[in-house]
């Protein structure tokens, strides 16, 4: 089957702006191919406001967001493919979902380089071993390989 992160943030995207909010991706600034305002990017992740009056040309395909933006009034083309993004949320109210556990999201992780791998841009992985998540509260750490399991939370 085809990954579902594309569906799922293509339907977040559009359920946030229904719902009259703005829309924000949280996004892998240090993923092979990502294309984004290195002077903004804090801790390796970068938050991208995507409301349609905020950016050019918005589009999600089939394997990456794109659009143009002016940053400090510098314009710029933005790709993100949806191995780097990490979460959409709405700004007013933190709604949203952060990825990385839905169905499919294994065919991300084999797009990363592994340790001392180099990425398809042919850079090494400089910050091979060092963890990587967002910083939103309430978005579960991915858990490690091996057999499924379920944390009861009350």
């Amino acid at each position: 089957m085809n990954p579902s992160r594309p569906y799922i943030a293509r339907g977040l995207y559009e359920w946030i702006l229904d719902n009259d909010c703005t829309p924000h991706l949280v996004v892998d600034a240090e993923a092979p191919h990502v294309v984004v305002p290195r002077q903004f990017v804090q801790d390796g992740q970068i938050v991208l406001n995507v409301l349609p009056s905020a950016v050019r040309d918005f589009f999600m395909g089939e394997n990456e967001i794109s659009f143009n933006a002016r940053f400090s009034g510098v314009p710029m083309q933005v790709r993100v493919p949806y191995a780097a993004l990490m979460a959409i949320f709405a700004k007013e109210n933190a709604m949203g979902m952060g990825f990385g556990m839905e169905p499919g999201a294994d065919y991300y992780e084999r797009l990363q380089p592994v340790d001392g791998e180099e990425s398809a841009d042919g850079e090494a992985d400089k910050d091979a071993g060092k963890a990587k998540g967002p910083v939103l509260a309430g978005v579960p750490k991915r858990p490690k390989p091996g057999r499924p399991s379920l944390k009861v939370v009350k």
